[in-house]
């Protein structure tokens, strides 16, 4: 089936429509935290702070920078990998993102921020908005290549309201741990994506497979998000952390996992090939798992040997999902995963949900102390009567909800998005820019053989031009030889000049 996929008012009116409902509903609900705003001043001379140091911006801001890039540029280029999608990778997350932010900063307000008919924003909410907004990255991986981007718009806006929600009922109710967000942001981005993606499967995507693949130099591209993703991942898993000890372990433990899940990754990519290749979708992807295994536990006492081996089971299952998993999942349960989202975040989150569970079931005063555990569980504080196997309980119930909700939302919003008015493309034109980018004609360097009736020299480098007397005594310089070669460009399409 051909659409049209002619987006001149249609994506115009939508971005537009969007971004005024943002500013009105701003203007009628958020405000500036007393942080933030100009009556600080007052509020040093009450609490006696003799410093503006003291004020959340310095501790949270350099975390809240790592994430940010994590989101608009380790993910965005992550996805570059295809030939011939780098500007729709890079340009649809950031417009994704850009919207996200705005709306999670609302539905994130409306449950946790909200104060005598106002949410107060400061450089916390903008941590959170920008994990939900992590969320939405993971579910496009799913889809890369086969949506609109108004589908995408649709989805990131449903996708950031079920998150809110997940996210209140398993923080706030059933009150689990999830600091780096295992179940939260990687196990519901990854089963969403994936529900909507199966959803909206294309029978005909074959027509499309010469494209869904990567060259040279955007595997290259897609290697600077993978760096970008690794070096700030200890910032991601650590910047909703409570201040000190909680936050310092939270990125110990993360680094440590992710430097283990390296090795492994290297050695199984390495095993699986015939002749003992490295594959780079697996360097690009499966090495960032050990990230997303130790997100729940990260502010745990994990101990560092134990975020090792977190690490190095990540690397393992991930892998092997990128080699045999996901071709199994397209061809027996029609689910077509661009990017691997299920081997990356999906089977790591479940990892991390796990050992979350488990490192909180076996808690004890021994290795926390008594103000230890109650400052990081809640323990004999405001959880009266609450048992290291109730929290235990409860974040295998944390991972059984996003599982749910995630499942549950992703066929509803895939059934929306699978109406034909979005623009998507036909099966034939998908992971291809031209769709819904101007992109320039590239200029190629074609060769022309030399005329063999000409002798050239084959001295590759310029003489210095040498000046002659002539018969009369004035110098002249000598008449420059022939080049050997002529350039000639053309377009691409221009065959090659005998």
């Amino acid at each position: 089936m051909a659409w049209n996929t002619n987006l001149r008012w249609r994506l115009p009116i939508t971005c537009l429509i969007l971004q005024v409902t943002m500013v009105v509903l701003f203007g009628v609900f958020v405000r500036y935290d007393i942080q933030a705003d100009a009556h600080w001043w007052l509020e040093k001379k009450r609490k006696n702070i003799s410093s503006d140091v003291e004020n959340e911006f310095y501790y949270r801001y350099p975390s809240f920078q790592d994430v940010h890039a994590m989101v608009f540029v380790g993910f965005g280029f992550l996805m570059t990998f295809l030939q011939r999608y780098g500007f729709s990778a890079v340009g649809f997350n950031f417009l994704l993102a850009a919207f996200g932010i705005q709306w999670a900063l609302l539905m994130q307000g409306w449950f946790h921020y909200f104060e005598e008919g106002h949410i107060v924003l400061s450089v916390e909410n903008i941590i959170q908005a920008d994990f939900c907004v992590a969320s939405s990255c993971v579910a496009f991986g799913a889809v890369l290549g086969k949506v609109s981007p108004m589908q995408l718009l649709i989805m990131t806006f449903f996708q950031v309201t079920l998150f809110a929600v997940n996210e209140f009922i398993l923080l706030n109710l059933i009150e689990a741990k999830d600091a780096g967000g295992s179940m939260t942001i990687h196990t519901f981005g990854a089963y969403f994506g994936l529900t909507v993606t199966w959803i909206l499967y294309r029978k005909n995507l074959d027509q499309s497979k010469q494209r869904q693949s990567s060259v040279y130099h955007s595997d290259l591209f897609a290697m600077i998000g993978t760096l970008f993703l690794w070096i700030y991942w200890p910032s991601f898993n650590s910047a909703s952390s409570l201040h000190g000890d909680a936050q310092h372990r939270a990125a110990l433990n993360t680094y440590l996992s992710l430097a283990a899940c390296v090795l492994t990754t290297v050695t199984v990519s390495s095993i699986v090939h015939k002749k003992g290749k490295l594959d780079m979708v697996h360097i690009q992807n499966a090495t960032l798992a050990g990230g997303v295994g130790v997100g729940t536990a990260a502010e745990m006492m994990l101990t560092p040997y134990g975020a090792l081996i977190v690490g190095f089971f990540c690397g393992i299952f991930s892998t092997l999902g990128f080699a045999y998993l996901s071709p199994f999942l397209e061809s027996r349960f029609r689910i077509q995963d661009t990017c691997g989202i299920h081997n990356l975040h999906g089977i790591p989150g479940i990892i991390g949900g796990i050992v979350g569970a488990v490192t909180a079931a076996y808690s004890s005063p021994d290795v926390y102390g008594e103000p230890g555990i109650v400052h990081s569980f809640g323990f004999g504080s405001y959880k009266v009567d609450w048992t290291k196997r109730m929290q235990g309980r409860s974040q295998i119930f944390g991972l059984l909800l996003s599982l749910g909700m995630a499942l549950v939302g992703g066929i509803i919003v895939g059934f929306i998005l699978k109406l034909p008015f979005w623009g998507q493309a036909a099966d034939e034109n998908c992971f291809e820019d031209s769709i819904y980018w101007e992109v320039p004609e590239e200029v190629n360097t074609v060769y022309i053989p030399e005329d063999p009736a000409h002798k050239h020299s084959t001295s590759l480098v310029p003489a210095i031009p040498l000046v002659l007397p002539t018969a009369s005594g004035s110098m002249v310089p000598p008449v420059p030889p022939t080049p050997p070669v002529s350039l000639v460009t053309s377009a691409p399409s221009a065959a090659l000049v005998h």
